[in-house]
């Protein structure tokens, strides 16, 4: 969605601002999946629930490479895109609740960097392999073909690790709701789950212009077309992503706090974005499209990295699915109101002042994270 779909919107017809309500549809079953996960919690065991999402996200692949884009399809599209975000977010639960479950204390900083290579990893590397199939192939069917084949071989890994039962309870399904609403104001209300929260919620290392750079109109600021967004945006932005959360993974676990090195590395991103966004100016370039892009996901793989850290180290092992992604829906909204704002801003005043915009607001979500730290540790 956020390489394939995001280069082709502008090129089909769409402005910048629908290809990123595009991205936006797809964000928002992310933001309110809290509500629909004790269901994971609760029912079948997470290998279960991680084949049948898995089918669930092959259809909806196939399904966008088929219907064709363009201003009177995007409904359809749209449709497509959130139906299958919303199959994407019990895949997540499954494997949220294996890593929760099956992970030693000692190797949560090592494991979160792990599981966001494969987070960012696989969003860079089969957004480029979408696009580089949905521009070479044939016909959009069999693109759509060769992408639900490749979703499907991801669940060869189940075999090698061990399975998680559902949660054991005595009461129904809406009895452990309200239980795990309960458990989870319990990890809110702690000083560690309302600095959790917050830096869930500012708009620190959001990650979201990649969407708006990702477009053919802006992507052509710099002169960059499709095959360098394939390879910068897709193969390589996945793979600089991913040493950016093993990277980021190894400094949680052994040289600053998670805390501490999620406000570190969103400083860095927005310093970078700063930078690019002086660039976009003086600068624009391919050669500066592909090097700052590379930047920005490097500092994005460590922001996720030490996301994941903070939550893990929150919300302990009971209702692991539901308690990450009561985080997890926090830490989506920036990612979901940031990707409009940003196209607003790209649309009205350019890539540059788009830039700007991520750097400005990131700054006052560090400083809305300080002052919360600050407020938090005087009231202990």
């Amino acid at each position: 969605m956020t390489v394939a779909l995001a280069y082709m919107a502008t090129n089909a017809g769409l402005s910048v601002q629908e290809g990123a309500a595009l991205i936006a549809v797809s964000v928002f079953p992310q933001v309110w999946k809290f509500f629909w996960a004790p269901v994971s919690d609760r029912t079948m065991t997470r290998k279960r629930w991680y084949l049948l999402s898995c089918v669930g996200c092959a259809i909806g692949m196939a399904g966008m490479a088929t219907v064709p884009l363009s201003p009177n399809t995007k409904g359809l599209v749209s449709a497509v895109v959130f139906l299958t975000s919303l199959a994407s977010t019990f895949l997540g639960f499954a494997v949220e609740g294996l890593v929760a479950h099956i992970t030693p204390p000692h190797d949560r900083g090592r494991v979160c960097g792990w599981f966001q290579a494969g987070n960012l990893g696989g969003a860079g590397l089969g957004g480029g392999i979408g696009l580089w199939l949905l521009d070479h192939m044939p016909s959009p069917w069999q693109a759509g073909l060769v992408l639900a084949v490749l979703t499907l071989a991801c669940c060869i890994p189940l075999r090698f690790v061990p399975d998680v039962p559902a949660e054991a309870s005595a009461c129904n399904l809406w009895g452990a709701v309200k239980h795990v609403g309960s458990d989870m104001w319990q990890v809110l209300k702690s000083p560690r789950g309302i600095l959790c929260g917050t830096l869930c919620f500012v708009p620190v290392g959001t990650g979201a212009a990649g969407g708006v750079l990702a477009q053919a109109q802006v992507a052509a600021h710099w002169g960059a077309h499709a095959g360098e967004v394939e390879l910068v945006q897709g193969l390589l932005s996945g793979g600089v992503s991913m040493m950016g959360c093993l990277a980021g993974g190894y400094i949680c676990a052994h040289l600053l706090g998670s805390r501490t090195a999620y406000a570190v590395f969103g400083g860095l991103m927005t310093a970078v974005t700063a930078v690019m966004a002086v660039m976009a100016v003086t600068a624009p370039t391919v050669g500066a499209y592909i090097g700052f892009n590379l930047a920005y996901a490097f500092t994005m793989g460590l922001c996720f990295a030490a996301y994941a850290s903070v939550v893990l180290e929150a919300i302990g092992k009971g209702h692991a699915a539901t308690k990450y992604n009561g985080f997890s829906s926090l830490s989506n909204a920036p990612v979901w109101y940031m990707g409009l704002v940003l196209a607003k801003a790209e649309t009205r005043w350019g890539p540059n002042a788009m830039l700007l915009t991520e750097s400005a607001l990131a700054i006052v979500g560090i400083l809305v994270f300080a002052t919360t730290a600050a407020i938090v540790r005087r009231s202990r």
